[in-house]
């Protein structure tokens, strides 16, 4: 006799994974305040408050002036507001919510169909809308649960976001200072800006050239741009330009980087830029003292085979002179 075939699927991967945490996120145990005026979906609630599991609590008040205040007073995972337009209107109680700042989850509920009333609960700023006909007790639960955790992750975004903004606000000032010390290093002892007489301002093309590579030196780093630094020196070296002036071109062009970066983190860039410096600076120092030593011992016509010997023509008429 053949072997019965299973022919029941398997459980999928991502399903199992997901079991856990829908696990968790119902263990949390979930304060809820529930605002209404004549306990509209109030069955629904009550099965909800004794179903062993569902982890949620509710706090009854009954007008929107006691759901304010205990919005005041104590902090809940979600608000639960039964929207009974004569009595209470759900969407001006969550409107003046949000205007007074309150971050809670707020889940409407009513008798109107989803498709009729979604919309209009999310303008007014509420999470979800529960259609009290249609819910049954383990769809409110997670309606609740999703909700809570919506905004708890809304709240952990805006934290997350402020830190960065923070952060980055430190860094420009950072940066800010350290220009301002790297400036004082190019003024002279009476505070002006040192230009000595013989150093001549710098072209525009060269300053571009200097722009432009730092910009491809943040991106790229050191070891793509090589032969870029080199040619940069040499032309540095050609145009007679001095340290101090390599330095004021530096914080010139590194200031404009900064300056233009926005929101953006300025400690990356600051970071290349000073290897940038360095390494161009390294490099005009090598040009200067090949040329030192090219113009010290220069370059001399080597003689003929034949003609550097003791008794040759050359030497001997050399001698005599």
């Amino acid at each position: 006799m053949a072997p019965a075939l299973n022919l029941s699927r398997p459980r999928s991967t991502s399903a199992a994974a997901a079991a856990p945490h829908r696990a968790s996120c119902l263990q949390t145990r979930l304060r809820v305040l529930y605002v209404t005026a004549h306990r509209l979906g109030g069955e629904l609630v009550d099965i909800v408050a004794r179903t062993e599991g569902a982890g949620v609590l509710f706090e009854e008040v009954h007008s929107v002036a006691a759901g304010m205040a205990r919005l005041r007073d104590e902090i809940f995972d979600a608000v639960l507001v039964a929207h009974e337009p004569e009595e209470l209107d759900a969407l001006a109680f969550t409107q003046a919510m949000r205007a007074g700042g309150a971050e809670e989850a707020v889940i409407v509920l009513g008798w109107v169909s989803e498709a009729q009333m979604a919309v209009a609960c999310y303008e007014a700023g509420a999470d979800a809308y529960v259609c009290e006909p249609a819910a049954t007790p383990n769809h409110l639960v997670w309606v609740l649960a999703r909700a809570a955790e919506r905004q708890q992750l809304i709240r952990q975004v805006r934290r997350l976001s402020q830190a960065e903004e923070s952060r980055l606000a430190a860094e420009h000032s950072e940066a800010r200072r350290l220009l301002g010390e790297l400036t004082e290093l190019t003024r002279g002892e009476d505070g002006e800006v040192f230009n000595a007489e013989d150093e001549r301002p710098l072209p525009d093309e060269l300053i571009t050239h200097y722009q432009q590579l730092l910009r491809a030196y943040v991106i790229m780093g050191s070891g793509h741009l090589r032969r870029e630094v080199s040619q940069l020196a040499e032309l540095l070296a050609t145009a007679g330009v001095s340290g101090r002036q390599l330095l004021q071109l530096h914080l010139y062009v590194l200031e404009d980087t900064l300056a233009g970066l926005g929101n953006r983190s300025s400690r990356h860039v600051f970071n290349r830029a000073d290897l940038l410096g360095l390494e161009v600076i390294t490099r005009l120092a090598d040009c200067y003292r090949r040329r030192y030593r090219e113009r010290q011992t220069p370059p001399r016509q080597q003689l003929l085979p034949g003609f550097d010997a003791p008794d040759s023509p050359m030497v001997v008429e050399h001698g005599t002179n």
